[in-house]
């Protein structure tokens, strides 16, 4: 593993993500996460997986440079796809997931914690789908996931302004379950995993597949579509824009084409 590393103990596995300087999801560290749910499922020790960041960041976002190697929409599509099939994976995971979110969880960082069954922050951590900044459209299924926990109205609000939220206001919204202070957030992350690894193995799994028949056909539809027009707005001349203005530090002139 060249971006993720884990471990075991109390029946808790904790991944740590390590890719500075921002945690950013490449491709790489996509099939790396995959990679060690493999190792994980299927561990009669491990009841509980925590996920969180090491550095500054849990993940603020997407690896945009590695956009520019990508020149064909149906490429991005299948990027988009990969991303999707991988954290619905997380999502019907038969242990629960807990994503211990600080400093920020941005585009494709706040993808990945949607996708874990829980999230916990810490207060003053930014959450946020800022893809339109960019001239793009969010990827991993976040315009699909993001409106179930905090509504149509705040969903799009977030989503066409790209502001972010703190993490209280997160916890306010719906979209995380609770926030601590900095030097308090893995403590009591790892405290509620402890807890919920005395559960019976069993139910738990059981749990996870009864919240997950609250899904609508709707939201498969939806994902589906996301994973089209996200190739398609990648090669528009607005999206090159914005991906060139991102790399070069500067704000993008869109001409809408």
């Amino acid at each position: 593993m060249e971006h993720l590393s884990w471990s075991f103990q109390d029946r808790i596995a904790t991944i740590k993500i390590n890719r500075p300087p921002a945690n950013a999801l490449s491709s790489g560290l996509l099939k790396e996460i995959s990679a060690v749910l493999d190792e994980v499922e299927h561990h009669a020790d491990i009841r509980v997986i925590l996920i969180h960041g090491e550095g500054r960041f849990f993940s603020a976002g997407a690896d945009i440079k590695e956009f520019t190697t990508i020149e064909s929409g149906t490429e991005f599509s299948k990027l988009a796809s990969y991303g999707q099939e991988l954290f619905e994976r997380m999502e019907n995971f038969s242990k629960p997931i807990i994503a211990a979110i600080h400093g920020a969880a941005l585009g494709g960082g706040l993808e990945l914690a949607m996708a874990c069954h829980i999230r916990l922050v810490t207060e003053k951590a930014k959450l946020g789908l800022p893809e339109l900044q960019l001239g793009l459209v969010p990827g991993f299924a976040g315009t699909q996931r993001l409106p179930r926990f905090v509504g149509f109205a705040r969903a799009a609000e977030m989503l066409f302004t790209s502001d972010p939220i703190t993490g209280a206001e997160a916890v306010q919204y719906g979209l995380a379950n609770r926030a601590y202070s900095d030097e308090e957030l893995l403590e009591q992350a790892y405290s509620m995993a402890k807890k919920i690894a005395k559960k019976s193995p069993v139910s738990v799994k059981a749990t996870i597949e009864l919240l997950n028949y609250s899904k609508t056909a709707e939201f498969h539809q939806g994902v589906k579509k996301e994973a089209e027009l996200f190739g398609e707005v990648f090669v528009s001349e607005d999206g090159k824009e914005g991906i060139t203005a991102f790399i070069e530090k500067r704000e993008p002139s869109f001409k809408g084409n």
